[in-house]
């Protein structure tokens, strides 16, 4: 269910999502051939499941990062500035999913997959069926993105940090 919400960012999209993928991978345990974890496997159902959904959603008009950061930029700003509250860590799990959809589908799993669910380099491989290089430069590109993309927040953590 994490996974799908920081993959798809809506409450309500994610729990569907998260259904379907137990119902696929119910109905798919005869293929499970124990090459890798059941854990890998089913991350990797859902990690289909999920681009399968945001591709769909594609055709729907998107969030765009300025809209973004126009409508919540304050929200934004404080959610790097301070550390996160417990009456407000479900506000900011919402901008957080939001601060990710602005990004491309690839880059969101691997941040997600790396970063939200803490899984290991190789684990990430056998998800995303490529090889151990490819997920460390594919999680550079997605953090450098990430970074680009929230460069004016960062830069007055920075300046904010430092006086």
């Amino acid at each position: 269910m994490g996974y799908c919400l920081s993959m798809l960012s809506n409450h309500t999209d994610a729990e569907e999502a998260a259904q379907d993928v137990f119902v696929k991978a119910y109905r798919s345990l005869d293929k499970f051939k124990g090459n890798s974890s059941f854990s890998t496997w089913l991350y990797r159902i859902t990690a289909n499941h999920c681009l399968d959904v945001l591709r769909k959603r594609n055709r729907r008009k998107t969030l765009s990062l300025d809209s973004l950061v126009e409508d919540q930029g304050d929200q934004i700003h404080e959610l790097f500035s301070t550390a996160p509250v417990a009456a407000s860590q479900m506000e900011n799990r919402d901008l957080t999913g939001k601060i990710l959809s602005t990004l491309p589908p690839d880059y969101r799993t691997i941040l997600t997959l790396r970063e939200a669910d803490g899984l290991e380099y190789q684990e990430i491989a056998v998800i995303l069926d490529c090889s151990l290089d490819a997920v460390k430069g594919r999680l550079s590109r997605a953090r450098k993105q990430l970074q680009e993309n929230l460069r004016h927040f960062l830069q007055e953590k920075d300046v904010n940090t430092e006086g």
